[in-house]
């Protein structure tokens, strides 16, 4: 629970994971509330967030590219959180200073 507490609980992950969320409600309202005379890319933006990991899950079948956006958000929440502890936490815990 630590290890998930410290990639995830952090600006940098938190904050990703809202533009995923945020985009995705947007593609979700595009979809269900507004009429296009032809078709709607708003779904691209769901992949393109969430890329490069949801772009391996494009080419299979059924409903596997769906999961590969849950993948893919995810994913990069934890490494981006991971990035942003050993970047910020790692200077105090060794009690380096800016100054």
């Amino acid at each position: 629970m630590t290890t998930f507490r410290r990639c995830f609980l952090n600006p940098a992950a938190l904050g990703y994971l809202a533009v995923v969320v945020a985009v995705w409600v947007w593609v979700a309202v595009d979809l269900l509330f507004v009429e296009h005379p032809d078709a709607s890319l708003a779904g691209v933006w769901a992949f393109l967030v969430t890329a490069p990991t949801s772009l391996f899950f494009v080419w299979l079948p059924g409903p596997l590219p769906w999961i590969g956006l849950v993948v893919g958000a995810v994913a990069q929440a934890g490494v981006l959180g991971a990035l942003y502890r050993a970047l910020f936490d790692g200077s105090r815990r060794t009690g380096t200073s800016n100054a």
